[in-house]
């Protein structure tokens, strides 16, 4: 049996970020499909690490966005 799941300390690891920060991730709902357990998160196994608001990335996806929003006259 596969488990579905992952610990904070291994989404850590696989992300290459400290565990404090997938447990706020977790805590401010920027992860999709996170559970709380008990007093632990569980993480979908699948689930990619959410963009980081702050890098110049995320500014030019937001950039991209709201162009595909004025073009399609939304």
């Amino acid at each position: 049996m596969e488990l579905d799941w992952i610990s904070p300390l291994q989404a850590s690891e696989k992300w290459g970020i400290t565990e404090r920060q997938v447990q706020s991730l977790c805590k401010n709902g920027k992860i999709d499909g996170v559970v709380k357990w008990n007093r632990s998160w569980l993480i979908p196994k699948d689930t990619p690490r959410p963009i980081d608001r702050r890098t110049k990335e995320a500014k030019e996806q937001a950039k991209n966005a709201m162009q595909t929003k004025d073009f399609n006259g939304q």
